[in-house]
């Protein structure tokens, strides 16, 4: 116990963490916020890393990981060490695997939390950035999606993929019947068995509404077709529904690996790219509902995408 009441009563400490944002601070400082393993999210000063023969100037950039020396400060924290272990040079060649770095970025700063470990976001964040640092072209919008998945796993808010959230019922999509739909439901949690979301529904609202009878006949439209409504003070989307292909891939997002998208069992109409970006949209509904901020890449992502 004494051990833990000098540790937090020292006067400096040491952790490791990844650049995730910065501003400009005084004459010639920077305003740095980390991801670190052992304290979690820290905002601290990194002094003179704005001058060009500073050692942090160039520790002090996106992405870069650190063995940091931090001293304690009255207001702010202050970096007096910083060692380089790692950085990823690729994402700034791209733009497209940069803005999909950003998004990332976003989403373990919407979740990460302070004075604790965050171990296993950290170690996912890194994980996801090397992989789309190495991703082909056509790869990166699926990588993203991948990611996005997986962080919001982490925090506890993924979409429930395997059964109906409000019935319970076991979800097996019919791969190769193109009428084949299950609904998804923000608000629900996920999948939704189509009769299911309608009773929810119409219990909600006291008697069936036009989209209750829309969703019970079978004619909502299909995510690929719309956009979902991705801003509020507490965004939440018209029920839709997913056909089986898109079924499979959110499953499958839980996996280690990227899933694969064989383009010959999509839909008439529907490209790979659509198919993605579809799931990448239904995941940012997500995690604008359950963090209550919209993330500021997506605009980006949805012109370059």
């Amino acid at each position: 116990m004494n051990n833990d009441r000098d540790e937090r009563n020292a006067r400096t400490y040491r952790v490791t963490g990844i650049n995730l944002r910065s501003k400009p601070s005084g004459e010639a400082d920077r305003m740095m916020t980390i991801l670190t393993k052992e304290a979690g999210l820290i905002r601290v000063i990194a002094p003179s890393a704005r001058k060009q023969k500073s050692s942090l100037s160039g520790r002090s950039s996106l992405f870069v990981v650190n063995d940091l020396l931090i001293a304690r400060g009255k207001s702010m924290d202050k970096i007096t060490q910083a060692d380089s272990l790692e950085s990823f040079p690729k994402l700034a060649l791209d733009i497209r695997k940069l803005t999909a770095s950003q998004y990332l970025a976003e989403l373990a700063l919407q979740q990460a939390q302070s004075d604790q470990s965050q171990e296993g976001l950290f170690y996912l964040l890194m994980e996801h950035l090397h992989r789309l640092q190495a991703s082909e072209p056509g790869e990166i919008l699926a990588r993203l999606t991948h990611a996005i998945y997986q962080l919001l796993a982490i925090a506890g808010v993924a979409p429930q993929m395997y059964r109906c959230c409000l019935s319970g019922e076991i979800l097996e999509p019919e791969v190769g019947n193109p009428v084949w739909r299950v609904g998804f439901s923000v608000e629900a949690g996920g999948a939704v068995t189509l009769a299911a979301l309608a009773a929810w529904r119409s219990e909600q609202q006291g008697e069936p509404s036009e989209d209750d009878r829309e969703i019970a006949s079978g004619a909502v439209t299909r995510v690929a077709e719309r956009a979902v409504r991705l801003y509020g003070a507490k965004p939440t989307s018209r029920p839709i529904q997913l056909g089986a292909i898109q079924m499979t891939l959110m499953q499958q997002l839980s996996g280690k690996e990227l899933p694969y998208l064989d383009p010959e069992t999509l839909p008439q109409g529907m490209n790979p790219d659509m198919a993605w970006r579809s799931i990448e949209r239904l995941l940012r509904s997500c995690a604008h509902y359950h963090f209550d901020r919209p993330i500021r890449s997506a605009t980006l992502v949805d012109q370059l995408f």
